[in-house]
Parts: C-alpha cells; structure tokens; sequence
C-alpha cells in the first residue's frame, strides 16, 4: 500500500477514535500540522499526494481544524521566503497562521504600515500578507468573527490601523500558494462528497417503501450512479490539482459544483428526515455551500481557466 493511502488510513482512524482531538493533538499523534514542512525544520517533507489524502479525510468529518490555512497554505508561503522560524513552529502546532491573497481586501503599505481592511479571512492566530509578492507578517489592529452558516469553518474580519509589518520575504509566487489551497480544498470537497453518497447508498439501502428498499427503484439507482461517476471525476480533477494553475482552476470549478450536487441529492435521497436539524445532511450541504465562496466561484475558475483555452 502506497505511503499516501497508509496515511489516509491512520487519519481517519484517528479521526473516527477522536472525533474531537485538537489541532496540538493532531499534530502530535499524526504529524498533519508539519506535514509539507521539509524534515529539517521539523515536518515530514510530505508533498501533493500526501496532502490530498489527509485534505480528503478532514473534508469526510467536516473538520474545523486549519490544516487549509495553516499547514498548506500558511507553510507553503513560509516556506518560500526560507522563513525557518515560522516553518519550525507551525510543524509543531505552537501557532497557526492564514494567508490574505492579493485582492483578498483592500490593502496598502505605506513606510512599512500597514492599513485597510481584510472582509473575509480564514482563521489563524498570526496572519500573513501578500502585498503582490512581498510576503509580511502584521498583527491586525481588529478582528470580528463571523457567525457563518458553516459554523465549522469561522470566517474573520480583518481591520489594520497604520500597522508595522514584519517582513518575511519576497515569498516566491502568491498564485503557487493559491492554487496549492485550492488543490487541498479541491480534496476536501471530494471527501465530503464521498460522505454524502455513502450516506446516500446507505439510506437507500435501509430505507422501505412499497415492500422494498427505495435503493431497487430505478430512478434512485440512476441518481447513485450519476453521483458515483460525478465523485470519482472529482477525485481525478483534485489529484491533478497540485502545483499547476490549469489544473487548479479545473478542480476549483469541477470539485465545487460535484460537492454541491453530492450534498444536495443526499438530501434528495434521504427525503423529509434529509432536512431535519438532527441529520448531518445539512451540515455538508452548508459546508458544500460556503465552500463554493472560499477562493471564488466556480464561474471565476473557468474564466481563469479560459485565459489559457483561448488565450487573451
């Protein structure tokens, strides 16, 4: 068995054993934290394949720890501005940290302070920015958290005041760092997506009517199928996903709308106890839906996309 599907079986061991294990407890029993931090600043020196299999199984159980933000993202970004420091503590979970993208909010740097406001940023306690490929590292002078609708992944509202920065680097390419979330979020939506057709299979497997499980009627079958064959191309498009823009923008469109239309047809399947606050059900359609938002939307993928399609 290949060193990725070993890990994927560790994980979501760990995972069903500890449903609530912390993000320390995680990185301590399994390594996710350090994951694609190289070994000699304390990680594993793990890469893509690796990063999709643990990414796949977080998505599974709708996780809400940040390996998104701060062991991909976060590490990918400190990692090509040979900050050591911040690499050596975020393998070891001491502090996490999220990445605020270029047109992420309206930002600028005049002297060395920064000012402007961040709308929307995932969570972490150290906060890097992208000013084009200037890579800092500023403590905003206010954070909101918002009550989200996919309570499992908080959103923050990030304001800087004239804010000093401490400058990490030239930070390599801001879009290798974004395609590289995306592909990790790409793998999450496929373990969710899987998730919901298991859940799906499962219920129509158990659930009678007319005599017989709803699972032999034909148009259940061909809405199984459908979702199967829907699963398994996002499974492909999410594996290619990792470290080339085109292959990024593919799975940021196909992933996204292949998780919403797994969450959305469980809820189908299941029928009135699909829409009840006890199912978790809509959990996944909730995360499927802010999801969807997380980068920007399927339709700005393919226009991403088309750019090399088409050209200019």
């Amino acid at each position: 068995m290949a060193l990725p599907d070993e890990l994927r079986a560790v994980v979501r061991t760990y995972l069903a054993d500890r449903p609530a294990a912390s993000w320390q407890a995680l990185a301590r029993d399994v390594g996710v934290a350090g994951l694609l931090v190289p070994e000699e600043y304390g990680g594993a020196g793990c890469g893509p394949a690796e990063m999709a299999a643990v990414a796949e199984e977080l998505g599974r159980v709708l996780s809400p720890h940040p390996f998104l933000q701060s062991a991909v993202m976060a590490v990918a970004a400190a990692e090509a501005s040979a900050a050591s420091e911040l690499l050596e503590a975020l393998a070891d979970a001491r502090t996490t940290a999220t990445v605020v993208l270029p047109g992420d909010g309206a930002l600028r740097l005049d002297d060395g302070l920064l000012t402007g406001v961040v709308p929307y940023a995932l969570e972490g306690e150290l906060v890097l920015v992208y000013l084009d490929d200037l890579l800092v590292e500023a403590v905003p002078a206010g954070r909101r958290t918002y009550r989200t609708m996919d309570e499992s992944r908080p959103l923050e509202e990030l304001s800087f005041q004239s804010t000093p920065v401490r400058r990490l680097g030239d930070g390599g390419s801001w879009a290798r760092v974004r395609d590289l979330g995306i592909a990790a979020l790409a793998a999450e939506q496929v373990g969710g997506a899987q998730r919901c057709l298991e859940m799906a299979v499962e219920h129509a497997k158990a659930r009678r009517q007319f005599g017989r499980a709803i699972g032999s009627f034909q148009a259940i079958k061909h809405k199984l199928a459908d979702l199967l064959l829907l699963v398994e191309s996002a499974r492909s498009a999410a594996g290619a996903a990792a470290g080339d823009e085109v292959f990024a923008a593919i799975a940021g469109s196909y992933c996204t709308e292949a998780y919403l239309a797994a969450a959305g047809e469980n809820i189908q399947v299941h029928g009135g106890i699909g829409i009840t606050w006890e199912h978790p059900a809509h959990r996944y359609l909730k995360r499927a839906t802010s999801d969807a938002q997380l980068f920007c939307p399927p339709l700005a993928h393919r226009a991403r996309l088309a750019g090399h399609v088409f050209g200019d």
